[in-house]
């Protein structure tokens, strides 16, 4: 399949919206920022192939697309912007209303510290493979294997007395 077909920009948004989210909120925890993460990855693609740049073949395209979300997370999250604010849970407000919702697994993994949490939010809830991972994180096949290992321990203690297998 051709990945350059005349996709819109609807269905295009439609199709990778909620993956791109994810991966951004997974980063930063925030809907607010995630939110205007996703925005700013649709924008980079609609530069990118203005153009004239093309995706092989839609594997591609998602894997551009998650690689792109993920570098756009880490700017906006080591951003001197970002460094000097304080979030409304920090000056007593309410949780945003992704925590009503969210299940013990799914907070335990959210407190995984952000290198671990990545690559187990990759791989468990975008389903991808290590390689997959290892291209959109430019690490090594060894250090994307370390990361999940010391995740699942993390996780394991997090977890410890529930029924979860890791």
């Amino acid at each position: 399949m051709n990945a350059n077909n005349n996709l819109s920009a609807e269905a295009l948004i439609e199709k990778y919206s909620d993956m791109i989210y994810r991966v951004a909120f997974s980063r930063t925890q925030n809907v607010s920022d995630a939110q205007d993460i996703t925005q700013d990855v649709f924008l980079k693609y609609i530069k990118y192939t203005k153009a004239g740049n093309k995706f092989r073949d839609e594997e591609h395209r998602k894997a551009w697309l998650l690689k792109v979300a993920v570098n756009t997370g880490n700017t906006f999250v080591t951003s001197a912007w970002n460094r000097h604010r304080a979030s409304l849970e920090e000056v007593g407000e309410v949780a945003s209303e992704e925590k009503e919702d969210r299940s013990e697994v799914y907070d335990a993994v959210m407190s995984l510290p952000e290198k671990y949490r990545v690559v187990v939010h990759l791989f468990y809830f975008e389903e991808l493979s290590i390689k997959q991972i290892c291209n959109i994180l430019n690490m090594s096949e060894t250090a994307v294997k370390s990361r999940l290992h010391r995740a699942r321990e993390l996780l394991k203690e997090k977890l410890k007395g529930a029924q979860y297998e890791f």
